[in-house]
């Protein structure tokens, strides 16, 4: 089961309740028109550029994007300069978006909610690994790099 304990089945379980929750709870609640559409889609497509960077620097450094598995590599270059998470803040723009373009106005709170899942589940045994494996490298990259951005 350790496979499906991964950010994009996280990420579509949230998307999948944000969408239940505007179509079939919406209360009448909106965001109020065409800007949410065009900011969602902005957040949208953002987080997936992210996420395309951020992949692409793990391919190019020859290391793994798997967040159960040991890096071979400590990549630090290119959007790994600005944020040592960019694929989890692409999943937090993506579901922003997604809310946004879903009029899901009752589930704001799911953002915050995925933040702390992909910090806890992802996030800190990722940097545990990667302390443990590249000891002072990891932690002047700790220093010069901030988590999320």
């Amino acid at each position: 089961m350790k496979w499906i304990d991964i950010p994009p089945v996280w990420l579509l379980g949230f998307a999948v309740a944000a969408w239940a929750q505007a179509e079939y709870f919406g209360l009448r609640f909106t965001f109020g028109g065409p800007w949410a559409d065009l900011v969602g889609g902005l957040l949208v497509g953002g987080g997936v550029v992210l996420m395309l960077l951020a992949v692409y620097e793990l391919r190019r450094h020859r290391t793994t994007p798997i967040p159960h598995n040991t890096p071979s590599t400590m990549v630090q270059s290119g959007i790994y300069s600005r944020s040592r998470n960019p694929i989890y803040l692409g999943d937090a723009l993506i579901l922003a978006g997604l809310i946004l373009r879903f009029d899901a106005v009752l589930s704001l709170p799911l953002i915050p909610i995925l933040v702390w899942i992909l910090e806890r589940r992802f996030i800190i045994p990722e940097e545990d690994r990667l302390r443990r494996t590249f000891r002072a490298d990891y932690a002047r990259y700790e220093r010069k790099t901030r988590r999320w951005i």
